[in-house]
């Protein structure tokens, strides 16, 4: 449990945290599992290049043997730029079928021919290729840089990162103002802290006296109904800026269905870097600390402690002690039995070395 309170406190740590987990969520869940990629009716300029010359070769074959001028032209046209280039370098690398390259390069041009015209076009090719521009043929252009299937899936990878980040980035920051906001997290040191005495019934230890040395620490945690994400944790640290351990005071039981959360019962506890174990002790109303199968639920989390405005508990750790003194109280009311749930809990939470 408190290194899990410890990572909470590390920002870094919870936007590195949310990062990875919208990452998996995001790319493989969403992307490859709910809502895949699917593509359909892509066009010729979108196949890969081996691909787009096997689909032109085998136009150069349809003309050849139809001699269907327009379908020619049109699947010339759905080359797009690389056209040109493709049908040089299938003279290269298919020289048997010059001749029918060069019957479908002047097709694709607009100036059909027939089958004796082809064979006078097959003997004078360079001379063809020089008068393209005069006769309105389409030059040969620089290779162009296409976009494909793997650079679309990259652009959508990068813009899932970067609104994960920014989500993160606005969880954290909601995080950090809800803290700031709920007023129990700011530490403040005093010269010393008048002890009250314990009423009857309050089993716990005698609290520091004002002629003792004043606390090493001092924090506030105040609850108020309806603040169902209540859990105030305080970083304890030497004069010296040296961790030392934590304390804090969290939702430990309710009771009743609905919302907000009736709360019946709080957690306080120590951890002392030092020490093997989190000392914790159960603040509870009067309704959980009267309900014995109340009482032996929360028995496995701590020490039961009745709550009575004035008095004070003492957890006590290897070399950490921490008096916890009931400031403020008020019970709620309504269709629950009475003094079952707080509506409101100001507690000071004092810390003395033991060294």
């Amino acid at each position: 449990m408190e290194k899990v309170r410890e990572f909470l406190n590390k920002p870094i740590a919870m936007a590195g945290g949310g990062f990875l987990v919208g990452l998996i969520i995001g790319w493989f869940v969403i992307g490859w599992g709910i809502w895949p990629v699917k593509w359909t009716d892509a066009s010729v300029k979108q196949l890969r290049q081996d691909l787009k010359m096997e689909y032109l070769k085998m136009a150069v074959d349809s003309y050849a043997l139809n001699k269907d001028a327009a379908l020619a032209q049109k699947r010339f046209k759905e080359m797009g730029k690389e056209g040109e280039q493709l049908l040089a370098e299938m003279e290269k690398e298919f020289p048997e079928i010059a001749p029918n390259i060069a019957s479908f390069r002047l097709a694709a041009a607009g100036a059909a021919t027939t089958p004796q015209e082809t064979e006078s076009v097959t003997l004078t090719t360079p001379e063809v290729s020089a008068n393209a521009p005069e006769a309105g043929l389409l030059p040969t252009p620089a290779p162009t840089t296409k976009s494909s299937p793997l650079s679309v899936l990259r652009s959508i990878f990068i813009v899932l990162c970067v609104a994960t980040v920014v989500i993160v980035i606005g969880l954290v920051a909601i995080l950090f103002l809800r803290s700031r906001k709920t007023g129990g997290k700011t530490s403040t040191k005093t010269t010393a802290t008048p002890a009250a005495q314990p009423l009857t019934g309050w089993e716990s230890k005698p609290a520091p006296t004002p002629s003792e040395e004043p606390p090493m620490m001092q924090f506030m945690a105040s609850y108020k109904f309806g603040d169902d994400l209540f859990d105030d944790s305080f970083s304890i640290d030497s004069q010296s800026g040296e961790f030392l351990g934590e304390c804090g005071v969290s939702i430990s039981e309710t009771i009743g269905v609905g919302d907000p959360k009736k709360v019946t019962a709080f957690e306080v506890w120590l951890f002392d870097k030092n020490d093997i174990q989190t000392i914790t002790k159960v603040l509870m109303s009067e309704h959980a600390y009267n309900d014995e199968a109340i009482q032996q639920r929360l028995a496995a989390k701590g020490e039961p402690v009745l709550v009575q405005p004035g008095i004070e508990t003492v957890l006590e750790s290897q070399t950490l002690q921490l008096v916890v003194r009931v400031v403020e109280m008020g019970y709620g009311d309504g269709a629950l039995p009475p003094q079952s749930y707080f509506d409101h809990l100001i507690l000071e939470l004092a810390v003395w070395s033991k060294a």
